[in-house]
């Protein structure tokens, strides 16, 4: 077990996953396919095979759900079933305990703030799927910039490489950055370059994650995580919880060169290939709620009300 680490930095930006961490969304999914499998005389899906879909975009989620379901149906009329059925139901999501409050007191901390907080959402759902789920908690998502909000189908993030890799967190991250550095050119238009603000590193950044394979992503990017996982996932974790934290259940395989690339891109997939963590490091904290949040412990300053 590895030494845990103490000497942080003030964590200056949080990077949310989406589904089953911000939003109820989880339990619909699980509705939908127990819907769908029940139609079909299967059984309800098992945590031992949702906890390796979530966090998954759909491409790599579909094939380990349907090696297991055996559905007599095509791929093509599985989605468009599912499809029909999300329509109906994601339109009722609700935000999860603690999470409003969350939001609004990390939105609070910003200049002149000594130590501001940047916000970005990595969620693997598609736009579509976005836009039914959220369109009715325009208040919630607000709190993120649209700039800084990366989704499933983004085409920056390359195929293959969705959660448990690290590339959707170290973009988003990057979304940060080109925000803090597009305000540093402007106070030095103004004149101002005294209040210029440094980028964001890694390991200042805090990853708020429920799955697994996400929060193996948010280690691998080099960054500290919240795991806020499912009870049900919780139960199908117990006596692995530090494994899970350290991101070191081997959900992400990296795969090898198969063709001579740019350099940029070369140097790109480089830094993607990051090592998850250690058991015990210090770098995960297990949360059951994001209710009454410890900001103290990650040198968050909240604004005196």
């Amino acid at each position: 077990m590895a030494t845990p680490k103490m000497d942080f930095p003030p964590v200056r930006a949080c990077i949310f996953d989406m589904d089953g961490l911000l939003i109820d969304s989880e339990d619909i999914y699980t509705l939908v396919t127990n819907i769908i499998l029940h139609e079909h005389g299967r059984p309800s899906l098992p945590w031992s095979i949702k906890a390796q879909l979530q966090g998954r975009p759909g491409p790599e989620a579909g094939p380990i759900f349907h090696a297991w379901a055996q559905l007599p149906l095509t791929l093509t009329e599985f989605l468009a079933r599912q499809s029909a059925l999300q329509r109906q139901h994601f339109p009722s999501t609700q935000p999860l305990p603690g999470v409003p409050s969350l939001l609004s007191t990390l939105s609070s901390c910003h200049p002149p703030n000594p130590t501001p907080v940047h916000l970005a959402l990595a969620t693997s759902s598609n736009a579509i799927n976005y836009s039914i789920k959220t369109a009715h908690l325009p208040t919630l998502f607000d709190y993120f910039p649209p700039s800084q909000r990366i989704l499933g189908d983004d085409v920056r993030v390359r195929k293959g490489r969705g959660k448990p890799a690290p590339d959707i967190y170290l973009l988003a991250l990057e979304t940060i950055n080109e925000g803090i550095r597009s305000k540093n050119a402007q106070r030095d238009n103004e004149g101002m370059e005294g209040q210029r603000e440094v980028e964001v590193k890694p390991e200042e950044c805090l990853v708020f994650e429920d799955s697994v394979p996400g929060v193996e992503a948010g280690r691998r990017a080099g960054m500290r995580v919240i795991w806020c996982p499912h009870p049900g996932l919780l139960k199908e974790y117990k006596g692995r919880e530090e494994e899970a934290l350290a991101g070191l259940t081997g959900a992400h395989k990296d795969e090898d060169e198969k063709a001579e690339v740019v350099e940029e891109e070369a140097q790109a997939e480089a830094r993607a290939k990051s090592r998850p963590g250690k058991i015990g490091d210090g770098w995960g904290q297990l949360l059951e709620t994001l209710e009454n949040f410890p900001y103290p412990r990650y040198r968050i300053s909240i604004p005196e009300k």
